[in-house]
């Protein structure tokens, strides 16, 4: 496995693999949960949502950034060809505030509980810390789908804040 910056050659993959990760958010967890009116206003156009934002995660002129995590290619020259994107992780650093925020973490369903999601994190927790950041946000839902994600940040030493979100069809 290896991380490495954001390319534009990797956003169709990127893209692809976000609308893949959160598939069951939006139809297995938030569509029954809410209900088809609250769905179809809130996340009714979800892929096309993420068509629109994947490709502006990656700007550090805006102080935004992209790491992706690619799996090995098998062939053994270690050229890269053929290497499939395993997961990425997106932040941002708020320099005045030395603060980060990791907006976007995905894995690959093939790749998932192999301790990738920690390495991206630690690995954008470093580049943030470079940059003068004191501080991280990541958020999560509290629903049963994100379950593995909160463990995920507890164990990197993450403190919870519980919230609520209330939806109600008018």
């Amino acid at each position: 496995m290896r991380i490495r910056a954001f390319t534009p050659q990797d956003l169709t993959a990127l893209t692809d693999l976000t609308i893949e990760t959160f598939r069951p958010f939006y139809e297995e967890s938030f569509r029954p949960l809410v209900g088809e009116t609250v769905f179809a206003n809130q996340h009714g156009d979800w892929r096309d949502d993420y068509r629109r934002e994947v490709p502006g995660l990656h700007a550090p002129e805006r102080h935004l950034y992209v790491a992706v995590a690619e799996a090995d290619d098998g062939d053994g020259d270690g050229d890269g060809d053929g290497d499939s994107l395993a997961g990425y992780v997106a932040w941002s650093v708020d320099p005045g505030r030395r603060n980060g925020s990791i907006s976007h973490l995905a894995v690959s369903a093939q790749h998932r509980r192999g301790h990738l999601g920690t390495a991206l994190c630690k690995h954008a927790f470093a580049h943030m810390r470079s940059l003068g950041a004191e501080v991280v946000e990541i958020g999560t839902g509290g629903d049963p789908f994100h379950a593995l994600a909160r463990a995920l940040y507890e164990r990197l030493g993450c403190t919870a804040l519980p919230t609520a979100v209330y939806y109600r069809q008018l």
